[in-house]
Formats: structure tokens, C-alpha cells, sequence
């Protein structure tokens, strides 16, 4: 039984097997839409892994000796877990599998991403709540194959779980490894503005180098409105961006000063637009307002997820 595939073979048919983020970008490969080369480890490998290292009903006792989502106790749980599947061994037909495909990919470095099994609905998303880690060099692929792993127990995701009655449920994750992007300017965007909610508005945020840095609010990007009927930039916010983290050649991620660049307009507007556009059609692929990262390398848009944005409380 193959444990891995490739991204564009995916569908939302098979969401157990790939997670939300998993088929979600899997979906947008099959529309044409430019996401990164990469394979997905399927949450079957996970399953195989646990029971291989008899952990499963470790960590269920483990889970079960939560009283109520208590923080202390839910910190100590994540601890227990993490510990019991960072030093446990991934079988060596599966970590044989990872790195053929790691090979196929012909490529020093790759971002590896977790995909939980109940993540991402309309009401709900495990955004912020899971693993994702950048520049990864083949010999330590496994390790942070099992990090993702142990990442559906985080102190932040275990209590995710009690917040959403999903404690009880049965929660598997599946692991993306792509190809490094390594971009000169990344954001996000919005296909309705997350604010007013008003339907025929586009919000991009844009600032020089990896998107993290705007995900984690280390930096303020800039931020670009642009109406859907008729299109065109309605507003735009340039920040005085001072610094960046940007990708080194032999692996990891730095902070470099950007002088007097980081006051200018991070995207022209010529690309803007061309970015909105394909917010749109995203947002036409899935029916629904989207929560979109994305990140331009020589010259080259890439979208790096897609999922819905929560906790909509109007129509425009």
C-alpha cells in the first residue's frame, strides 16, 4: 500500500487520508493554480507508525488524565506525547518511501507542513494550531516528519480539541513536504475583507521576504484593497518595513536589515491586481470566502494554502 503521493493526485475524496490542507492544495494543482512541487505522507503512515511503536493507547491514557482542559494539565499531556513520538523510530519501509520521494523532488531544501484530518471546515480551522517548518535538508527530513506528527498534541492543539469537542474524536494527521520557495516578497490575502466582510472588497498583505514574519506579526506588511466590480486598488497602506527573514543558501532562515527599500511599495500595482485575480479564482474554485498564503519568487506567483476564513458573522 503506497504511504505517500504526489500533491496533484489528491482530492477532497480522499480528505482522511490527506487532511484539509493536504486536499486543499491538491485542488487547487488540479485548477491550474501554481502551488509548489511536493508529495504528501499520508495520515496511514501515522497509523502505522503509532501502532508500530505501540503508542496509541499510551497516548489516549494520556489524553484521558485531562481534567476538564485544564492548562497544566494539558501542558504536561503535550510534553508526554511529544516526548513518546519525537524518540520513537518511523519504520524503515516508510522513511525509505520519504526519501525517494525527497529525491524526486531535486531539490536541497523543502518546507514540511502538517495536515490534520479535521482541519479546516467552514467552522472551524486548526490554522496556527499545527507544524510547519522551512528549509529542511534531506538528512533531517525524518525529524521534523515526526515534529509535525507530534504537533496534533501541542499544548495549543490539545486545547483546541477540548474547545471544539473534538476530544473524543479521532484525529489523524498527514504530512506535506514541498519543494523551498524562496521568496523575494510574500503575504497573505483575503477575497472579502476580513473586517468589514464586505463580499466585493480583495485585502492583500505584502512584505518583503518569508511570510512567516507577517503570519507571526514580527513585522507590519503592507496592505492593499482592491474592489472585485469594478477592478481596481481602492486604498493602499505602505509600511516602512525594516527588516526581513529571508532564506540562506545553506539552509535556515535569517533577519536581514532592508535601508531605505523597506519604505517602498512591496508589489507594484500592475501585480496586485494580477495577485487579486488569482485570489478570485480561487475563491470561485471553493465557493467561499479564502484565507490565502502566497509568496512571488523571480517574479512568479505561488500559492502556498488556501483555507476558509472563520467566523464570518454578516453578508455585504
Amino acid at each position: 500500500m503506497a504511504l505517500i503521493k504526489e500533491l496533484n493526485s489528491i482530492s477532497k475524496a480522499n480528505l482522511l487520508q490527506f487532511g484539509g490542507k493536504g486536499a486543499s492544495l491538491g485542488k487547487m494543482l488540479k485548477s491550474r493554480i501554481n502551488v509548489p512541487k511536493g508529495f504528501i505522507i499520508l495520515s496511514s503512515a501515522f497509523e502505522i507508525f503509532m501502532k508500530k511503536n505501540a503508542l496509541k493507547i499510551k497516548i489516549s491514557s494520556i489524553l484521558d488524565s485531562i481534567n476538564d482542559g485544564e492548562i497544566n494539565d494539558i501542558e504536561k499531556a503535550s510534553q508526554k506525547i511529544s516526548k513518546l513520538i519525537l524518540h520513537a523510530e518511523i519504520p524503515q519501509n516508510i522513511a525509505k518511501e520519504i526519501h525517494g520521494s525527497f529525491k524526486e523532488l531535486k531539490t536541497k531544501y523543502v518546507a514540511v507542513r502538517s495536515s490534520a484530518t479535521a482541519e479546516d471546515s467552514p467552522s472551524s480551522s486548526w490554522a496556527g494550531q499545527l507544524a510547519s517548518y522551512l528549509n529542511v535538508p534531506k538528512k533531517r527530513l525524518l525529524e521534523h516528519v515526526k515534529k509535525c506528527w507530534a504537533s496534533l498534541f501541542t499544548p495549543r492543539a490539545i486545547f483546541y480539541r477540548f474547545e471544539k469537542k473534538l476530544a473524543k474524536s479521532k484525529i489523524y494527521i498527514a504530512v506535506i513536504v514541498q519543494k523551498m520557495i524562496e521568496p523575494d516578497v510574500s503575504g497573505t490575502a483575503f477575497s472579502i475583507h476580513p473586517v468589514t466582510q464586505n463580499h466585493n472588497q480583495v485585502v492583500i498583505e505584502s512584505g518583503y521576504g518569508l511570510g512567516e514574519a507577517i503570519v507571526s506579526g514580527k513585522i507590519t506588511p503592507d496592505r492593499y484593497i482592491i474592489t472585485k466590480q469594478p477592478r481596481q486598488i481602492l486604498d493602499k497602506r505602505i509600511s516602512n518595513q525594516k527588516k526581513g527573514l529571508f532564506s540562506l543558501e545553506k539552509g535556515g532562515n535569517k533577519w536581514k536589515m532592508l535601508g531605505k527599500k523597506g519604505s517602498q511599495q512591496k508589489l507594484p500595482d500592475k501585480e496586485i491586481l494580477k495577485l487579486a485575480m488569482m485570489v478570485l479564482k480561487i475563491e470561485r474554485l471553493y465557493g467561499f470566502p479564502c484565507d490565502i498564503e502566497w509568496a512571488r519568487q523571480k517574479g512568479r506567483f505561488y500559492i502556498l494554502q488556501s483555507r476558509p476564513i472563520t467566523a464570518l458573522t454578516k453578508q455585504a
